[in-house]
């Protein structure tokens, strides 16, 4: 998590700014989430794991003006980032810790995370599939856009392969190219189907992969009791 945690503070400032140009589908796999979120409140409760600078809850701010978020990520200079873009919105916390072993006092109407929970071993997301089940409040909802391993060797060859042909072709610098494929050896990515699996069992029901663009995903689950 150290590795993690300073590879991440490192490029806080440029995040943003580089995420459309590492994520192919990068509309649709923030607004893909937005428009599966519904709740029976115009003023949820929203967990965001691993938020980073809040791009996520960003989107989700939109639909939802009036909810309260909490955001959750081991990275404090991500964190700031994320308060100097909601910094005229009282409604949202800043915790600085590790979502697995922080103790939340609260329930939530939904548990979001982006492109965080495949830094985990298999055991580690396991564990923050069940976490996020306890915290959600009944017919709460679990949303995970992240990157998946591919179903096979040669369609996880096949979709980096293209992924790497994406990001070279972009106005990306060599640096800033080289600095991502740095950061993608933290990555530890499992597959679609285990994770299906695991939040079921989980408790999770109508679990389902909402959109997937190669290994781009946004995997869905329900809280009914």
């Amino acid at each position: 998590m150290s590795e993690i945690r300073r590879r991440f503070d490192d490029i806080s400032k440029k995040y943003d700014g580089q995420r459309r140009k590492f994520i192919p589908c990068f509309d649709d796999f923030y607004r893909v989430p937005v428009s599966v979120a519904s709740v029976n409140t115009e003023s949820p409760d929203i967990l965001d794991i691993g938020a980073g600078t809040g791009l996520l809850s960003a989107f989700l701010m939109e639909r939802y003006p009036e909810a309260s978020f909490t955001l959750i990520d081991i990275s404090e200079k991500m964190l700031d980032m994320a308060k100097e873009r909601f910094r005229d919105n009282p409604n949202v916390k800043y915790v600085v810790a590790d979502c697995s072993k922080h103790h939340f006092a609260e329930k939530y109407d939904m548990v979001v995370s982006a492109l965080s929970i495949h830094h985990l071993e298999d055991s580690g997301k396991k564990e923050i599939y069940k976490k996020s089940y306890f915290l959600l409040k009944q017919n709460g909802i679990f949303i995970n856009a992240d990157q998946v391993y591919g179903e096979t060797l040669f369609i996880e060859n096949l979709n980096k392969q293209i992924w790497r042909q994406y990001i070279e072709d972009s106005v990306l610098s060599d640096e800033e190219i080289l600095d991502g494929y740095e950061r993608i050896k933290l990555d530890k990515e499992s597959t679609l189907d285990q994770q299906m699996n695991w939040l079921k069992e989980a408790g999770f029901y109508d679990v389902s992969c909402i959109y997937k663009f190669y290994h781009f995903v946004v995997m869905f689950g329900r809280k009914i009791v």
